[in-house]
């Protein structure tokens, strides 16, 4: 079962997209659609982006030569959920300091990206980024900020996986850690 290049997401006037990379995407789409399916997050799906591989495959995606990573796209409504506050939750909910890895998964599928829409969200995702790397992880983040180029949607098998599957794999980064609030 191949993937193919996602239709783009229907997105109602006024919502905006938001895709992250935090290692295996199966634990990153669960705890952003625990902690916001009631606070603005209107859609969420994983797939791949960031690579030079058209139409990647799962298994392709996890050999690592593919150059695409894991990762997951949302779409929300910036009314109840600014995309700062979702970038913040991303940092707070894996670690952004290893290269290429999440706990036990290892390789450049599983690294750490934030993949901007507009110059707006490049702009908040420096800034965020910066902000994050001196206040609390002592600059340690390795986190990519790169434009979004072509997305691809997951076998639908990977989508909403550990609803359908609970006993399904989690990776143990993907936590929400505690931080104070980030200063100016």
């Amino acid at each position: 079962m191949s993937s193919s290049p996602a239709q783009p997401m229907s997105v109602p006037e006024g919502t905006k997209t938001a895709t992250v990379a935090a290692g295996c995407f199966w634990g990153v789409e669960h705890v952003y659609r625990r902690t916001f399916g009631n606070k603005g997050l209107l859609d969420a799906r994983v797939g791949y982006i960031g690579g030079d591989t058209k139409n990647p495959s799962y298994r392709s995606v996890c050999s690592g030569r593919t150059g695409h990573a894991e990762a997951l796209q949302v779409v929300y409504d910036p009314n109840q959920v600014s995309y700062r506050t979702l970038l913040e939750f991303f940092y707070k909910m894996h670690d952004p300091t290893t290269a290429n890895a999440q706990g036990p998964d290892m390789g450049s599928q599983y690294r750490s990206a934030i993949f901007f829409h507009d110059a707006e969200q490049e702009k908040v995702a420096k800034d965020v980024t910066a902000k994050v790397n001196k206040q609390w992880w002592r600059g340690k983040v390795v986190t990519e900020v790169l434009p979004a180029g072509e997305w691809y949607d997951a076998e639908t098998y990977h989508q909403i996986y550990l609803d359908k599957n609970p006993s399904g794999y989690e990776c143990p980064s993907h936590y929400i850690r505690k931080f104070p609030a980030l200063s100016d």
